[in-house]
Protein backbone atom coordinates (compact mmCIF):
# COMPACT_ATOMS: atom_id res chain seq x y z
CA UNK A 1 0.00 0.00 0.00
CA UNK A 2 1.33 3.21 -0.75
CA UNK A 3 0.84 5.52 2.17
CA UNK A 4 -0.74 8.85 2.35
CA UNK A 5 -2.10 11.32 4.85
CA UNK A 6 -5.99 12.37 5.34
CA UNK A 7 -7.45 15.30 6.27
CA UNK A 8 -10.97 16.46 6.87
CA UNK A 9 -11.48 20.16 5.91
CA UNK A 10 -14.00 21.90 8.31
CA UNK A 11 -14.31 25.00 5.97
CA UNK A 12 -13.93 25.74 2.33
CA UNK A 13 -10.77 28.37 3.35
CA UNK A 14 -8.98 25.04 5.38
CA UNK A 15 -9.28 22.91 2.85
CA UNK A 16 -7.47 25.73 0.32
CA UNK A 17 -5.07 26.11 2.50
CA UNK A 18 -4.39 23.19 3.15
CA UNK A 19 -3.43 22.71 -0.24
CA UNK A 20 -2.02 25.59 -0.82
CA UNK A 21 1.86 24.78 -2.18
CA UNK A 22 1.32 21.14 -1.94
CA UNK A 23 1.10 19.24 -5.54
CA UNK A 24 0.77 16.06 -4.17
CA UNK A 25 -2.46 16.82 -2.20
CA UNK A 26 -5.65 16.59 -3.81
CA UNK A 27 -9.60 17.36 -2.44
CA UNK A 28 -11.41 13.84 -1.86
CA UNK A 29 -15.69 14.24 -2.16
CA UNK A 30 -17.54 11.14 -3.15
CA UNK A 31 -14.23 9.35 -4.17
CA UNK A 32 -15.84 7.40 -7.02
CA UNK A 33 -13.33 8.08 -10.06
CA UNK A 34 -9.87 9.39 -7.50
CA UNK A 35 -9.97 5.79 -5.59
CA UNK A 36 -10.49 3.41 -8.74
CA UNK A 37 -7.37 5.77 -10.14
CA UNK A 38 -5.43 5.46 -6.71
CA UNK A 39 -6.13 1.49 -6.67
CA UNK A 40 -4.64 1.23 -10.25
CA UNK A 41 -1.17 3.06 -9.46
CA UNK A 42 -2.73 5.87 -12.34
CA UNK A 43 -2.15 8.52 -9.22
CA UNK A 44 -0.25 8.56 -5.98
CA UNK A 45 -1.29 11.71 -3.99
CA UNK A 46 0.41 11.96 -0.55
CA UNK A 47 -2.57 13.73 1.09
CA UNK A 48 -6.33 13.60 0.83
CA UNK A 49 -8.53 15.94 1.91
CA UNK A 50 -11.83 15.55 2.77
CA UNK A 51 -14.33 18.18 1.46
CA UNK A 52 -17.58 15.63 1.27
CA UNK A 53 -18.53 17.23 5.04
CA UNK A 54 -18.26 21.15 3.69
CA UNK A 55 -21.74 22.60 3.44
CA UNK A 56 -21.99 22.38 -0.72
CA UNK A 57 -24.24 20.37 -0.98
CA UNK A 58 -26.86 22.17 -1.41
CA UNK A 59 -29.40 23.64 -4.47
CA UNK A 60 -30.84 26.99 -4.21
CA UNK A 61 -32.20 29.64 -6.55
CA UNK A 62 -30.69 32.90 -8.00
CA UNK A 63 -32.16 36.06 -8.10
CA UNK A 64 -32.27 36.02 -11.93
CA UNK A 65 -34.59 32.38 -12.15
CA UNK A 66 -30.72 30.38 -12.15
CA UNK A 67 -29.92 27.65 -10.61
CA UNK A 68 -26.52 27.14 -8.16
CA UNK A 69 -25.44 23.74 -7.70
CA UNK A 70 -23.17 22.74 -4.95
CA UNK A 71 -19.99 20.88 -5.03
CA UNK A 72 -20.93 18.35 -3.07
CA UNK A 73 -24.46 17.64 -4.50
CA UNK A 74 -24.60 13.65 -5.09
CA UNK A 75 -25.40 13.12 -8.47
CA UNK A 76 -29.02 11.47 -7.79
CA UNK A 77 -29.81 14.26 -5.93
CA UNK A 78 -29.54 17.14 -8.35
CA UNK A 79 -31.20 14.43 -11.05
CA UNK A 80 -34.11 14.81 -9.01
CA UNK A 81 -34.24 17.73 -8.24
CA UNK A 82 -37.58 19.42 -9.25
CA UNK A 83 -36.00 22.20 -10.37
CA UNK A 84 -33.98 20.44 -12.90
CA UNK A 85 -36.33 18.24 -13.69
CA UNK A 86 -38.50 20.82 -15.23
CA UNK A 87 -36.56 23.94 -16.40
CA UNK A 88 -33.27 21.68 -17.01
CA UNK A 89 -34.11 18.17 -18.06
CA UNK A 90 -31.25 17.72 -20.37
CA UNK A 91 -28.86 17.88 -17.01
CA UNK A 92 -31.55 15.31 -15.38
CA UNK A 93 -31.26 13.36 -17.81
CA UNK A 94 -27.51 13.00 -18.88
CA UNK A 95 -26.76 12.44 -14.66
CA UNK A 96 -29.38 9.70 -15.03
CA UNK A 97 -27.52 8.32 -18.26
CA UNK A 98 -24.69 7.95 -16.44
CA UNK A 99 -22.77 5.58 -14.44
CA UNK A 100 -24.98 3.19 -11.69
CA UNK A 101 -27.69 3.68 -9.00
CA UNK A 102 -24.90 3.29 -6.57
CA UNK A 103 -22.28 5.42 -8.09
CA UNK A 104 -24.90 8.33 -8.70
CA UNK A 105 -25.81 8.15 -5.02
CA UNK A 106 -22.13 8.25 -3.95
CA UNK A 107 -20.54 11.05 -6.63
CA UNK A 108 -20.92 14.73 -6.59
CA UNK A 109 -21.16 17.51 -9.08
CA UNK A 110 -17.65 18.46 -8.68
CA UNK A 111 -16.07 15.34 -8.84
CA UNK A 112 -17.84 14.71 -12.05
CA UNK A 113 -16.64 17.33 -13.69
CA UNK A 114 -12.89 16.58 -12.43
CA UNK A 115 -13.16 12.72 -13.46
CA UNK A 116 -10.70 11.60 -16.22
CA UNK A 117 -10.61 9.59 -19.39
CA UNK A 118 -11.17 5.76 -19.13
CA UNK A 119 -8.59 5.52 -22.20
CA UNK A 120 -7.06 2.00 -21.34
CA UNK A 121 -3.42 3.61 -21.69
CA UNK A 122 -4.40 5.97 -19.77
CA UNK A 123 -5.67 3.40 -16.59
CA UNK A 124 -2.81 0.68 -17.09
CA UNK A 125 0.56 1.88 -15.90
CA UNK A 126 2.05 -0.88 -17.53
CA UNK A 127 1.69 1.01 -21.14
CA UNK A 128 2.94 4.46 -21.97
CA UNK A 129 0.93 7.58 -21.99
CA UNK A 130 1.27 11.08 -22.12
CA UNK A 131 -1.51 12.31 -19.92
CA UNK A 132 -0.25 9.86 -17.18
CA UNK A 133 3.55 10.17 -17.97
CA UNK A 134 4.30 13.19 -20.61
CA UNK A 135 6.76 12.74 -23.28
CA UNK A 136 6.20 8.56 -22.99
CA UNK A 137 3.94 8.30 -26.10
CA UNK A 138 0.22 7.80 -27.13
CA UNK A 139 -0.36 4.19 -28.24
CA UNK A 140 -3.89 4.58 -28.29
CA UNK A 141 -3.04 6.52 -31.97
CA UNK A 142 -1.97 3.17 -33.02
CA UNK A 143 -3.50 0.72 -30.58
CA UNK A 144 -7.34 0.36 -29.12
CA UNK A 145 -9.30 3.55 -30.22
CA UNK A 146 -12.92 2.85 -31.40
CA UNK A 147 -14.05 4.86 -28.23
CA UNK A 148 -12.00 7.28 -28.44
CA UNK A 149 -11.63 11.14 -29.84
CA UNK A 150 -12.41 11.91 -33.24
CA UNK A 151 -12.53 15.70 -32.80
CA UNK A 152 -9.77 18.25 -31.28
CA UNK A 153 -6.96 15.50 -30.68
CA UNK A 154 -4.06 15.81 -31.12
CA UNK A 155 -0.49 13.73 -31.92
CA UNK A 156 0.02 13.40 -28.27
CA UNK A 157 -3.53 12.34 -26.68
CA UNK A 158 -6.62 10.92 -28.29
CA UNK A 159 -8.69 10.60 -25.17
CA UNK A 160 -12.01 11.75 -24.60
CA UNK A 161 -13.63 13.09 -21.68
CA UNK A 162 -16.08 10.68 -19.61
CA UNK A 163 -18.75 12.84 -18.17
CA UNK A 164 -22.08 12.75 -19.50
CA UNK A 165 -22.93 15.79 -16.64
CA UNK A 166 -20.77 17.88 -18.23
CA UNK A 167 -22.22 17.92 -21.83
CA UNK A 168 -25.46 19.11 -20.64
CA UNK A 169 -23.95 21.54 -18.72
CA UNK A 170 -21.78 23.15 -21.41
CA UNK A 171 -25.19 23.35 -23.73
CA UNK A 172 -26.71 25.08 -20.52
CA UNK A 173 -24.02 27.97 -20.62
CA UNK A 174 -22.87 26.43 -17.00
CA UNK A 175 -19.89 28.51 -15.20
CA UNK A 176 -18.03 26.78 -12.93
CA UNK A 177 -17.19 28.45 -9.41
CA UNK A 178 -13.48 28.17 -7.82
CA UNK A 179 -12.25 29.12 -4.56
CA UNK A 180 -8.14 28.67 -4.38
CA UNK A 181 -5.16 30.46 -2.78
CA UNK A 182 -5.76 33.58 -5.03
CA UNK A 183 -9.33 34.04 -4.26
CA UNK A 184 -12.42 33.08 -6.38
CA UNK A 185 -13.09 33.05 -9.86
CA UNK A 186 -15.67 31.76 -11.92
CA UNK A 187 -14.83 30.08 -15.86
CA UNK A 188 -17.06 28.90 -18.24
CA UNK A 189 -17.77 25.08 -18.78
CA UNK A 190 -17.37 25.51 -22.20
CA UNK A 191 -13.65 26.58 -21.27
CA UNK A 192 -13.10 24.60 -18.39
CA UNK A 193 -12.00 21.47 -19.65
CA UNK A 194 -8.77 21.64 -22.19
CA UNK A 195 -8.13 20.06 -25.57
CA UNK A 196 -5.04 17.97 -25.15
CA UNK A 197 -2.73 20.18 -27.80
CA UNK A 198 1.14 19.31 -26.08
CA UNK A 199 0.15 19.05 -22.65
CA UNK A 200 -2.34 16.64 -22.22
CA UNK A 201 -1.52 15.85 -18.87
CA UNK A 202 -3.86 19.01 -18.30
CA UNK A 203 -7.60 17.89 -18.07
CA UNK A 204 -9.09 21.29 -17.10
CA UNK A 205 -7.93 25.28 -16.19
CA UNK A 206 -8.05 24.42 -12.77
CA UNK A 207 -5.13 25.99 -11.28
CA UNK A 208 -2.84 24.90 -8.21
CA UNK A 209 -4.65 24.65 -4.95
CA UNK A 210 -8.68 25.74 -6.46
CA UNK A 211 -11.89 23.90 -5.25
CA UNK A 212 -14.84 24.25 -7.02
CA UNK A 213 -17.07 25.23 -4.73
CA UNK A 214 -20.59 25.09 -7.02
CA UNK A 215 -21.82 25.39 -10.50
CA UNK A 216 -24.34 28.18 -11.72
CA UNK A 217 -27.28 27.52 -14.39
CA UNK A 218 -28.30 30.81 -15.95
CA UNK A 219 -31.73 30.96 -16.18
CA UNK A 220 -33.89 29.47 -19.49
CA UNK A 221 -33.93 31.47 -22.25
CA UNK A 222 -37.73 32.10 -22.51
CA UNK A 223 -39.66 28.98 -24.44
CA UNK A 224 -36.23 27.03 -24.30
CA UNK A 225 -36.80 23.09 -24.08
CA UNK A 226 -33.90 21.02 -23.49
CA UNK A 227 -32.90 17.43 -24.31
CA UNK A 228 -30.09 15.22 -23.82
CA UNK A 229 -29.12 11.95 -25.94
CA UNK A 230 -26.96 9.09 -25.51
CA UNK A 231 -25.16 6.27 -28.00
CA UNK A 232 -23.37 3.57 -26.35
CA UNK A 233 -22.36 -0.41 -26.96
CA UNK A 234 -25.25 -1.56 -23.71
CA UNK A 235 -28.26 -0.04 -22.12
CA UNK A 236 -26.53 1.28 -18.80
CA UNK A 237 -23.20 1.34 -16.92
CA UNK A 238 -21.70 2.82 -20.23
CA UNK A 239 -19.80 5.55 -21.57
CA UNK A 240 -20.79 7.23 -24.56
CA UNK A 241 -19.73 6.56 -27.71
CA UNK A 242 -21.11 9.63 -28.68
CA UNK A 243 -23.87 11.93 -27.10
CA UNK A 244 -25.81 15.22 -27.61
CA UNK A 245 -27.35 17.57 -25.19
CA UNK A 246 -29.09 20.56 -26.80
CA UNK A 247 -31.77 23.34 -25.92
CA UNK A 248 -33.17 25.69 -28.82
CA UNK A 249 -36.25 27.62 -28.33
CA UNK A 250 -38.81 27.70 -32.01
CA UNK A 251 -41.13 30.44 -32.47
CA UNK A 252 -43.20 30.82 -35.66
CA UNK A 253 -41.11 27.99 -37.78
CA UNK A 254 -37.83 29.87 -36.98
CA UNK A 255 -34.80 28.91 -34.17
CA UNK A 256 -34.28 31.51 -32.36
CA UNK A 257 -32.08 29.88 -29.21
CA UNK A 258 -30.25 27.25 -30.35
CA UNK A 259 -27.29 25.71 -28.08
CA UNK A 260 -25.41 22.07 -28.89
CA UNK A 261 -22.69 20.29 -27.20
CA UNK A 262 -21.37 16.89 -28.17
CA UNK A 263 -19.64 14.26 -25.84
CA UNK A 264 -17.70 11.45 -26.43
CA UNK A 265 -16.21 12.81 -29.34
CA UNK A 266 -13.28 14.75 -27.62
CA UNK A 267 -10.78 15.57 -25.03
CA UNK A 268 -13.88 17.79 -23.47
CA UNK A 269 -16.98 18.56 -24.08
CA UNK A 270 -18.08 20.01 -27.41
CA UNK A 271 -19.58 23.02 -28.00
CA UNK A 272 -21.00 23.12 -31.20
CA UNK A 273 -20.71 27.09 -32.13
CA UNK A 274 -20.45 26.66 -35.97
CA UNK A 275 -23.71 24.40 -35.82
CA UNK A 276 -25.20 27.08 -33.66
CA UNK A 277 -24.63 29.69 -36.13
CA UNK A 278 -26.26 27.87 -38.75
CA UNK A 279 -29.08 26.87 -36.34
CA UNK A 280 -29.82 30.49 -35.36
CA UNK A 281 -32.69 32.21 -37.21
CA UNK A 282 -32.99 29.43 -39.91
CA UNK A 283 -36.53 27.72 -40.59
CA UNK A 284 -36.04 24.47 -38.31
CA UNK A 285 -36.54 21.19 -40.44
CA UNK A 286 -34.56 18.22 -41.50
CA UNK A 287 -32.40 19.99 -43.84
CA UNK A 288 -31.21 22.90 -41.80
CA UNK A 289 -30.01 20.45 -39.01
CA UNK A 290 -28.09 18.38 -41.18
CA UNK A 291 -26.54 20.72 -42.43
CA UNK A 292 -25.71 22.56 -38.88
CA UNK A 293 -24.43 19.47 -38.00
CA UNK A 294 -22.02 18.54 -40.87
CA UNK A 295 -20.62 22.06 -41.08
CA UNK A 296 -19.80 21.34 -37.28
CA UNK A 297 -18.69 17.81 -37.88
CA UNK A 298 -16.39 19.05 -41.01
CA UNK A 299 -13.47 19.54 -38.48
CA UNK A 300 -13.46 15.38 -37.38
CA UNK A 301 -10.46 13.39 -37.94
CA UNK A 302 -11.57 10.23 -36.99
CA UNK A 303 -8.81 7.77 -36.87
CA UNK A 304 -8.43 3.88 -38.36
CA UNK A 305 -11.56 2.16 -36.37
CA UNK A 306 -13.70 5.02 -34.88
CA UNK A 307 -15.05 6.56 -38.12
CA UNK A 308 -18.49 5.60 -37.19
CA UNK A 309 -18.50 7.76 -34.39
CA UNK A 310 -18.78 10.87 -36.99
CA UNK A 311 -22.03 9.21 -38.46
CA UNK A 312 -23.36 8.26 -35.26
CA UNK A 313 -23.20 12.07 -33.84
CA UNK A 314 -24.33 13.29 -36.60
CA UNK A 315 -27.95 10.74 -36.50
CA UNK A 316 -27.79 11.49 -32.60
CA UNK A 317 -27.96 14.85 -32.90
CA UNK A 318 -29.91 15.50 -35.80
CA UNK A 319 -33.35 13.31 -34.34
CA UNK A 320 -32.57 15.12 -31.32
CA UNK A 321 -33.01 18.50 -32.30
CA UNK A 322 -36.21 17.45 -34.56
CA UNK A 323 -37.91 16.12 -31.48
CA UNK A 324 -36.67 19.04 -29.66
CA UNK A 325 -38.11 21.22 -32.44
CA UNK A 326 -41.45 18.78 -32.68
CA UNK A 327 -42.36 19.94 -29.26
CA UNK A 328 -42.45 23.70 -29.58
Amino acid sequence: MTPFGYLRARTTSEAVRASAGRPGAVFLAGGTNLVDLMKLGVTAPDLLIDVSRLPLDRVTETADGGLRIGATVRNSDLAAHHAVRTRYPALSQALLSGASGQLRNTATTGGNLLQRTRCPYFQDISKPCNKRAPGTGCPAREGAHRELAVLGHSDGCVATHPSDMAVALAALDATVQLHGPDGERSVSVTDFHRLPGDTPDRDTEIRPGELITEVVLPPRPDGAVSLYRKARDRASYAFALASVAAAVTVRDGRIEHAALAFGGLAHRPWRARAAEEILRGATAGHDTFTRAVDAELAAARPLRDNAFKVDLARSLAVDTLAELTART
